[in-house]
This record gives structure tokens, sequence and C-alpha cells, in this order.
């Protein structure tokens, strides 16, 4: 099946009642949840990562996607209305989207970054359709030595990536990978720190890390935060469409963000960020009215293009290699293994209708946001006046039932508190949770892959580098770590001698 015919059946499985529910669904709640600030897609999508068991894998597949994307239109309708960025994505919206609104262009700007998501969503889709089965056919072609460079070199570029202390990154992927190491060992089947407990012979499972750290910590850390009054900037429907300059202004920094957002997608690390504040940056240079800092309108379509095509963009290395590169596509592969399907290169034709249909979903689900979006910009934006005191209990009881009904476990739920408070203290000490949680799906997978390696080349190590795709890898992971700090260096050397500005 070509990528045109499999995109026709697609949009066949998508537009089936019960999918299209589940896409409708999932854009409501990701909307909703990138108007929120604080739990976020990730978050979210842990919470919810427990309903999935009953559903068809398609569905559950299609409802995070929606959520992804719905988080991404969300977050920019706070930014802009409140200066308060619902979603880490759009950060750097707040700073041209808010400044139009004072200016009484909160309606251009909403309307500018609606149509700049849905352009770069459809963008990126398409991308996806025509390059993840080529890169999954090509993946064929890797041995256990490819998938553990792969993996490693993923977590090496994440680790510079993150942002913050490189150290303090490289100790949460040590922490992430030890807990990997938890349970049955896969290739000789002994038991490893178990401490006696049979309830962790199957390891420990990612659920309970990610809605602890992610869920929890959340509701601790919003519960020591003084809750602030927000003043909402009133905009009408009337107002919502862009002048004929505002357009022209736009189109190119749209074209732009979608181009930028995707391959930034294909890159380890949290992708929609990234894309935003390169975005941004390109736009800013190019700039000649001088207007950014004052309500440039080009800073809002480029950055809100770039971060939903990031979406799209990180879904290639899922679909076509089975590895995600950001904890939120972590939590989409759980969804494929509780139901026993693995991701990877022979996804595509052993389960056609999955993933035709979830590409078909996204762009559904994009037509979706951009049709109710706009026309209820007023009652997505007071949503944030809902009280945290009734949010954060809710957001705890659906943790609780939530981490219980999968194993029926207690002791997943004592995992879950107790990395909950994990979290709460390392956001404390500004500690990232997100290489922690990359690092405990792809160790058990990198530890796999390394031993059949091993085996394979009779416990030469020179086999990863014998290989010229896992050399490749290797070498951009090297160059990874260590070119940023060189460059540094000779910056420094080089100004030293030149008189101080």
């Amino acid at each position: 099946m070509d990528s045109f015919g499999g995109l026709l059946h697609g949009f066949a499985v998508a537009l089936s009642p019960m999918n299209l529910l589940f896409g409708f669904l999932g854009a409501v709640i990701g909307t909703v949840i990138g108007i929120l600030p604080g739990l976020g897609p990730l978050g979210t999508m842990a919470l919810l990562l427990s309903l999935t068991y009953g559903f068809d894998p398609i569905a559950g597949m299609i409802l995070f996607a929606g959520i992804y994307f719905g988080a991404m239109y969300g977050g920019s309708t706070t930014s802009i209305l409140l200066n308060i960025p619902g979603e880490a994505a759009s950060v750097v919206t707040v700073l041209e989207g808010y400044k139009m609104a004072r200016r009484g262009r909160a309606g251009a700007a909403l309307a500018v970054s609606a149509v700049g998501s849905f352009i770069a969503g459809t963008i990126s889709i398409l991308a996806l359709s025509f390059m993840a089965p080529s890169l999954a056919m090509a993946a064929l072609k890797f041995g256990p030595a490819e998938y553990f460079s792969v993996a490693l070199v993923g977590l090496m570029i994440m680790s510079r990536l993150q942002g913050g202390n490189l150290l303090k990154s490289l100790m949460m992927i040590a922490v992430g990978l030890a807990l990997g190491t938890v349970g049955m060992e896969t290739v000789a089947g002994y038991m490893r720190f178990t401490f006696g407990q049979q309830l962790l012979a199957q390891g420990i499972d990612f659920l309970p890390v990610a809605m602890g750290l992610f869920g929890i910590s959340e509701v601790l850390v919003t519960a020591e935060a003084p809750e602030e009054t927000v003043s909402l900037q009133a905009v009408k429907f009337r107002e919502l469409w862009p002048t004929l300059v505002e357009w022209r202004r736009s189109f190119w920094p749209m074209i732009r963000g979608s181009f930028i957002g995707f391959f930034t997608g294909l890159v380890p690390g949290p992708s929609p960020v990234i894309a935003t504040m390169v975005s941004y940056s390109v736009e800013r240079r190019l700039d000649t009215r001088g207007e950014f800092g004052t309500g440039a309108i080009e800073g809002v379509a480029g950055p809100e293009a770039a971060n939903n095509a990031a979406v799209g963009g990180a879904y290639v290395p899922l679909m076509a290699l089975g590895i995600p590169f950001t904890p939120a596509m972590a939590v989409v592969m759980a969804v494929l293994l509780i139901h026993g399907i693995s991701p990877g290169p022979t996804l595509i034709s052993e389960k056609p209708d999955l993933f035709w249909g979830v590409i078909a979903s996204m762009y559904i689900g994009n037509f979706m946001l951009l049709i109710f979006n706009l026309p209820l910009v007023g009652v997505f934006a007071n949503i944030i006046k809902t009280p945290l005191y009734l949010l954060m209990p809710i957001v705890t009881l659906l943790c609780l039932v939530g981490v219980y009904s999968i194993n029926n476990s207690v002791l997943d739920v004592w995992l879950m508190i107790g990395f909950g408070l994990l979290g709460y203290v390392m956001r404390k000490l500004k500690y990232d949770s997100a290489p922690l949680v990359l690092a405990l799906v792809l160790g058990p997978m990198m530890e796999r892959s390394f031993r059949e390696a091993m085996m394979i080349s009779k416990g030469d190590l020179a086999v990863f580098l014998t290989r010229p795709i896992s050399a490749t890898l290797l070498a951009v992971g090297v160059l990874a770590i260590a070119l940023p700090p060189a460059v540094a260096a000779l910056r420094a050397k080089s100004g030293a001698g030149s008189p101080p500005a």
C-alpha cells in the first residue's frame, strides 16, 4: 500500500463514528489542558493511560493525538488573552501575543495562531505520511547494535537540549536506567533488585512513575502556590478576522515555522518548546519593521505553527523505529504496549488500520480544533478561572484510581505516591523529570539490544564501531555532548584578549 492509498484508507478508519468521537474528546480535553497552566499534555496522557486499557488501541491512539494537538492550540489562548502560558510550548507566544491583545488585536492574534497551527499540522501530517514508511523500510536494516546506538544517542542529545545543568540531566538519565533494571532480566531470566517482592518481578511500571512525577508532584507544587486572580482581555467573535496586511505578514512565518517544527520534532528532547524558540529567533532576525517586542504578528504566527508541527514530527521515530524521543511519545507508546502491539518498522505492514487511521485522525482533529476553537475562545479562556481547590482533588483522584485499575496493585499506588514526592523534591532542586522518564522507557530496550549485540559479536565491543549506521549515530552523540562546551571555550578564549564592550 503506497502512502496516498494508505492515507485514504486511514480516513475510512478515522471517520467511523467511534473514532470521530474519541478524536473530538481528545481535541476538547487537550484544549482545556492547554489552557490550564501546569498539568500539560504529558501529565494528562499519563492520567488517562489507564482508561485506554478498555479501549480499542486505535481509539486510544486517536484520543492521545487529539490531546497533544489540542494542548498546543489551547496554550496560545491564555498566552494571548491573559499573559499566562497554559503550556510550556506557548511561553514564546506570550512575548508578542499579549502585547497585540493590549493594542486591541487579540482577535487577530488568536485567528493567526489557530490558522497557523492548522497549516503546520497539515504539513507535518503529510510529511509524516510520506516519511515514516520510508524510514520504516530503512529501519528493517537495523540490528541490535543500531537500536542500542540510536537509543543511547537519543538520551545524549536530550541531555543537552533540555537546558539547565548537564550533570543534573545525566544524573536523571542514570536514575531512569537503573530503575529499568528492576525485575526479571530479559535474557537469562533471573531476578534483580526485587527485595523479595514478587510484584516487582515484572519491573517498575512506567505508569506509576509518570503519574507520580507529573501528576502528584504538580498537585503538591500547585497546593503551596498562592492562588492568583486573572484579568481577561475581552475579544468578540467579529474581531477575529485579521486584516489583509496581517495575513500577508503571517503567511511565510507560518510556512517557515511548519518546517522548523517538523524537523525539530525528529530530534530527541522537548521538541515543541525548542521549535517555538527557534522559530521566534528566526522571525526576529528577519524582522525589518522593528516591531518585535511591541506585538509583531510574525512572533505569533511562526512559533504557533512550529509547536504544532513538532508534534507530527515527534511521531515519526515512534512509528517508524519504535523509539520515543520525548516523554509524551513514551506515554503514547505505552498505549500500544498495553494492547500487546510493538511499534516499529513492521507496524505499518502488520497494523495498517492503526497506523494510517491515527495519521488521518490527526488531520481531522486539526480541522475540528480550527472550527470550534475560534468561536468558543471566550468560553475556553474562562476555564482558567476554575478554582484550584476544586481542580487539584480531581487530579489526585484520577491518579489514584487510574494507577490502581491497571494491575489492581497497591504497590503501584505506593510507587506513584513515592515518585510524586520525589518529583516534588526534584522540582524544588531544579531537576527535570523528563530525562528520567525517557531513560526508564528506553532502558530495557537498550539493555536487551546491548546483550543481543554482544552475543552476536561474541563479546566484541567493536561491533558498535564497525557497523556504519551504529558508528555514525555514536559520532553524532559524541558531537552533541562535546561540541557546545568546545564552542563556548573557543568563544571565551577569543574574547579574552579583546577590550570589554
